[in-house]
């Protein structure tokens, strides 16, 4: 059975990691074990802690969703980290893999989400409606592949189910994500969407941190690496688009 994380950083602050699809980040009602578990685990064996690790992801990312998810080691660290959320001081960069071509290059997208709490499925709305959050994301076609397109996209905020969402309202449903609109599923119940670059001021060194996640090994996205020479050259802090 394939790991259900690598290590991609590690200090006394934090731990980043890189979640396969189908892991949980944290509990819900299915009660199976979550990326949270595991990485306590990894902690407790590696530096053969006893008793409860301390271990808080910052964020979450779907079950389905392959990519980084930060920890804080330590309560200064997830106050800060939380904080750097909130505040949109983190710098988010995901992949996603859609068969309808978007009818543009790249575009910003801005809708109002409400969440629909028992069923676990958001709606978007193309203007303000009773319960609704904003949400905003820029996106930028990065080539095609067989009947398939790579998108790279940058959420601006940080809703539930955001980007699938979104892109679905745009008419470009992720690639086996049947919850919103895709037609089939995937072989292993994955959606293709990565979250692959994160940059962020460190909480406690202050400096800059550059994250990258590889690209799940799985065949069909493996095809995808040929676009891997364009994200290399993304060393962009501002807004700007890879290459």
């Amino acid at each position: 059975m394939r790991k259900p994380f690598n290590v991609i950083y590690e200090d006394n602050h934090l731990l980043i990691v890189n979640k396969r699809s189908g892991v949980l980040v944290q509990g819900d009602k299915t009660g199976d074990k979550t990326l949270t578990d595991y990485c306590k685990e990894y902690i407790a064996e590696k530096y053969q802690k006893p008793g409860e690790v301390f271990l808080h992801p910052v964020h979450r990312i779907d079950r389905p969703v392959s990519g980084i998810v930060v920890f804080a080691r330590t309560s200064k660290s997830l106050e800060r980290m939380t904080a750097l959320f909130r505040k949109r001081e983190i710098h988010k960069v995901y992949w996603a893999v859609v068969k309808r071509n978007p009818n543009m290059d790249k575009g910003k997208l801005t809708h109002w989400l409400v969440k629909d709490e028992q069923r676990n499925v958001v709606t978007a709305h193309d203007r303000e409606v009773a319960g609704s959050k904003k949400a905003e994301l820029n996106f930028k076609r990065l080539g095609r592949l067989n009947d398939h397109w790579l998108l790279e996209v940058r959420p601006i905020s940080g809703r539930p189910h955001q980007i699938r969402v979104q892109l679905a309202a745009m008419g470009s449903p992720i690639r086996g994500d049947v919850k919103y609109g895709f037609p089939k599923p995937n072989a292993d119940a994955s959606i293709n969407l990565h979250a692959f670059h994160l940059i962020f001021d460190h909480p406690v060194k202050k400096e800059r941190i550059y994250i990258r996640a590889a690209l799940p090994e799985e065949s069909f996205w493996e095809q995808f690496l040929e676009f891997e020479e364009v994200r290399g050259k993304d060393q962009h802090l501002d807004r700007t688009f890879s290459g």
